[in-house]
């Protein structure tokens, strides 16, 4: 069942499939956008475009950013792929989801926004040239992570882009307030990340530090061929 509102901008669906293993899912979005904030000093638009330029967009390219939380990720990638370009954002919070909607009408950002669990993507396949996901997940436990894995191969178009960043774990002696207030939400490994998405099918083609506090990627791409 879906629940479908639009207006000139921004067009949000709703799903209510629910998979068995949803993980964390966050309903505070203002303290989220504070502690994004905090984290990137006040530079968050700044640490976002940086993201972006690891996923290397293009002009006319259609993106799918898989646990969008208040939305500043997708308004960029609107911003770099152009009126050409087709932006989705997916959450499992309908707090989240209200808040990037308003965040993206308020920037004249043409994103569709749709809630609906990560590892249960409503997209058919090889619908997107490029898939994002950020510091979403450590929220998943690891049947879930191989389950959003499938799903991002799943409706990636063949030679498409997946990145994904998480924290790696900050070293013992370089962790400071911050570092420590989110441990309870976990971290993922850079090579386990690695490994979840070679198991789904995809090449890893770059992997690192994005160079922000102990966050990590992996750029990995879809065969060009089935």
């Amino acid at each position: 069942m879906f629940e479908l509102k639009e207006d000139h901008m921004t067009t949000i669906e709703t799903r209510n499939d629910a998979p068995s293993r949803t993980g964390l899912v966050l309903h505070a979005p203002v303290f989220y956008d504070l502690f994004v904030w905090l984290l990137t000093l006040g530079r968050e638009r700044a640490f976002r475009e940086e993201m972006l330029r690891l996923a290397r967009l293009e002009p006319g390219e259609s993106v799918l950013d898989v646990g969008c939380g208040t939305g500043t990720l997708v308004i960029a990638a609107k911003r770099q792929v152009g009126t050409t370009g087709t932006v989705y954002a997916v959450d499992a919070s309908p707090e989240m989801i209200a808040r990037a909607e308003k965040k993206a009408r308020g920037a004249g950002a043409g994103v569709v926004f749709k809630k609906a669990f990560a590892q249960k993507l409503p997209f058919p396949d090889a619908q997107f040239d490029v898939v994002l996901t950020s510091v979403m997940l450590h929220h998943l436990p690891g049947t879930a992570r191989q389950e959003l894995a499938v799903e991002m191969r799943r409706v990636l178009k063949p030679g498409g882009r997946v990145l994904a960043i998480d924290f790696g774990g900050a070293d013992r002696n370089k962790k400071r307030f911050l570092d420590h207030f989110h441990r309870r939400h976990g971290h993922v490994d850079l090579n386990d990340m690695i490994g979840l998405l070679n198991e789904a099918g995809l090449h890893v083609a770059e992997s690192g530090a994005v160079g922000m506090r102990d966050l990590k990627f992996v750029l990995a791409t879809a065969p060009c061929c089935a």
